[in-house]
């Protein structure tokens, strides 16, 4: 196992204790916390509704973070979304897999191994990982926009390895119904 990732740097500013990475400050919290959590405010707001919640709030964030990646080290179309999901896999979500992308269609497929989620909760039966579909659409709407394409997706998890008979999760973007074109 490796401690550290040199391609992944963490620095850490010893006075105020603040973590960094790709210039982000970052949270470092055990994952029984953070899943303790999410668990806490779907049990209080239900799985619907604080997916919808997190679905907008993941999409703005992954687009702030695609935009501001692909100026930083001057990638662009399918290289910002490979070098979101090998980030993600870094951050110990999971293993992101770009399965196919297609930025001409607005598609894509992801497959998750090694999930967070799962990992914690085992195999519950039901799709857990519904945090990250916004993140995949916000991260293929970027794509598109610095392509001046008008087209916007939508994206939906189809499979969870937290279902029985199911070894990863599978993650859909598609083009949003009702699009000009």
């Amino acid at each position: 196992m490796t401690k550290l990732a040199p391609e992944l740097p963490i620095d850490v500013d010893s006075e105020t204790g603040v973590w960094t990475t790709d210039a982000l400050p970052m949270l470092y919290v055990p994952r029984h916390f953070f899943i303790n959590n999410h668990l806490a405010v779907e049990e209080a707001l239900g799985a619907e509704k604080y997916a919808e919640i997190l679905y907008h709030a993941g999409y703005k964030s992954a687009w702030h973070w695609c935009e501001k990646e692909a100026e930083l080290h001057g990638l662009s179309g399918v290289e910002v979304f490979e070098h979101y999901m090998t980030r993600l896999s870094q951050r110990g979500w999971g293993r992101f897999i770009t399965e196919r992308i297609d930025l001409e269609a607005g598609t894509a497929r992801v497959r998750l191994e090694h999930s967070a989620f799962v990992y914690q909760l085992g195999k519950v039966g039901r799709k857990v990982e519904y945090m990250f579909t916004g993140w995949f659409a916000g991260a293929m709407d970027q794509i598109l926009s610095a392509r001046d394409s008008e087209l916007r997706t939508v994206a939906e998890q189809v499979q969870s390895a937290a279902e029985p008979g199911c070894d990863a999760g599978i993650f859909d973007v598609r083009p949003l119904t009702g699009q000009p074109g």
